[in-house]
């Protein structure tokens, strides 16, 4: 990657730690930051990917809006997107809809977004809630007609819960017995 940025090996790599990851990163983190950065040709230095830590451990890749837009709109089969936007009967808006279309497919992928679900309280959806929840839409849209797993939105990466911090131990206990029990 560094070659294609015309950068030196070493610069990159210490302009990239700096920049777009967190300082604890490990090695194998940073690889494995770059190669999906490279999967997506994605630019970490324009931050349209970066990396922040995923709770539980390790990292999680963020992938900012231009970054989603530049993947959806350098898929091979992406053909369009429109948006449809709802509002309550006193003008405020309720939700947004967006529509792929792929060149593979007869009908659009859609996906509604809603503000009560969506809204956050950082300085952007206070100032752009309009063009934070289409966003929001394109971004979800994206992912499902495209298929893309493993990277997040800054907003998702706020609000997910790791499934590494739920304890499981007494569920499984407990179906452990009752399967015994009834085997018994």
């Amino acid at each position: 990657m560094a070659d294609k940025f015309e950068m030196e090996p070493h610069q990159f790599a210490n302009a990239i730690k700096a920049t777009c990851l967190p300082k604890e990163a490990t090695d194998e983190q940073f690889a494995a930051f770059l190669m999906v950065a490279r999967e997506h040709n994605l630019n970490p230095l324009t931050r349209e990917i970066y990396a922040f830590p995923a709770r539980g451990g390790g990292i999680q890749q963020i992938v900012g809006i231009d970054g989603w837009a530049k993947i959806m709109n350098s898929h091979p089969q992406f053909d369009g997107i429109d948006f449809v936007y709802d509002s309550d009967d006193k003008g405020k808006m309720t939700a947004v809809t967006a529509r792929i279309h792929r060149k593979d497919r007869n009908k659009p992928i859609e996906v509604t977004e809603y503000m009560n679900e969506c809204q956050g309280t950082s300085e952007p959806w206070k100032k752009w809630p309009a063009r934070m929840l289409r966003h929001k839409a394109m971004i979800q849209c994206c992912r499902i007609a495209f298929g893309y797993t493993n990277i997040a939105d800054p907003d998702e990466y706020d609000r997910q819960v790791q499934v590494t911090e739920i304890d499981i131990t007494p569920e499984v206990a407990d179906l452990n017995e009752e399967i015994k029990s009834k085997q018994g």
